[in-house]
């Protein structure tokens, strides 16, 4: 191989791929055309090629310190360039995506919270009213240790919260992906759930109710209930969103419909699993700490609701 006419035919190649790099290098990816963009990556593969060819050549230490400094630098601006777009489309939907496919899909959200609080009413009215009907809900050992002992359960969390915080974020996850999932039930599953976790909050919220033990429970519940429950309530919308595209398709083929809608319900699950961690902490450290007064809990819990009906109201200017 003549070394100083194949140097001669390849540097054009070098110097133009050196003053791609510089560019992204102070104005950044962005700066390039589409067409250069193109043109950096099949440089990058072209200096690869040289590089690995002067080695086996064994052409001068400079010269294969120069092409090993030049694509170690395309390399970085290739992948790592991408990986911040990355990161960068990441932050950009939890800034303006999750809270415009919030509003979008409301509707269905608020048919979840119906379905909950419904629950919620209809096991207040009967645990006043029938004795006999709380056995059917509450467990019988957490009856007996309010009602016989007038105490909370949340105690036991108390030297555990650790092992108790990650308990608390795989029960939640199971029970919201259980919400989502059962979107493949026409949405039956998804309502059961909703409506059995409304049961489940009402008669236990009749039991401390009865025993005096209301002020001490809701300070409990409300620093990791205003992100846990509306999680479950995203869940839900998102199993109905899936019943929505197998029912109701409309305009839309049964597969297409369950594109879009499926869609629409993986990005608010994306919403949910960070609201249920953050609240899986609190509920493990912060919720049933003794130390914290019990008005400071109320005042997280409504701080936090307020925080995020204000993210989810965002729209993009």
């Amino acid at each position: 191989m003549n070394i100083q006419r194949w140097i001669a035919r390849r540097e054009p190649n070098w110097q133009r791929l050196d003053a791609l790099l510089r560019q992204i290098e102070k104005k950044g990816l962005k700066s390039l055309r589409a067409a250069e963009i193109r043109e950096l990556a099949s440089l990058y593969r072209s200096v690869a090629a040289d590089l690995a060819r002067a080695r086996t050549q064994q052409i001068g230490n400079t010269l294969i310190q120069s092409l090993q400094s030049l694509t170690t630098r395309a390399y970085t601006q290739i992948y790592q360039g991408s990986r911040r777009q990355e990161w960068q489309a990441i932050l950009e939907f939890y800034r303006w995506g999750l809270p415009s496919v919030v509003q979008k899909t409301f509707v269905y959200i608020a048919a979840a919270t119906a379905l909950f609080l419904l629950g919620g009413l209809v096991a207040w009215w009967y645990s006043w009213q029938n004795p006999s009907f709380m056995p059917l809900i509450v467990p019988e050992n957490l009856i007996t240790k309010v009602r016989d002992e007038q105490k909370l359960w949340m105690g036991s969390i108390v030297g555990i919260e650790p092992l108790a915080s990650s308990g608390i974020m795989i029960n939640n996850l199971a029970v919201s992906f259980g919400a989502v999932a059962g979107g493949i039930t026409a949405g039956l599953y998804t309502a059961y759930l909703m409506v059995f976790n409304g049961l489940l909050i009402g008669a236990v919220s009749t039991l401390v109710a009865q025993n005096n033990l209301a002020y001490p429970f809701w300070a409990f519940v409300f620093p990791h209930g205003s992100l846990e429950l509306p999680a479950i309530f995203f869940a839900g919308g998102a199993g109905f969103l899936l019943a929505r595209a197998i029912l109701f398709p409309g305009k839309y083929r049964r597969g297409d419909a369950l594109k879009f809608y499926g869609s629409q319900a993986v990005q608010l699950v994306f919403g949910i699993v960070p609201m249920l961690i953050i609240a899986g902490v609190i509920e493990g450290f912060f919720s049933p700490n003794p130390s914290v007064p019990d008005a400071v809990k109320y005042l997280a819990g409504i701080g936090l609701f307020v925080i995020l009906v204000m993210y989810c109201s965002r729209k993009k200017s």
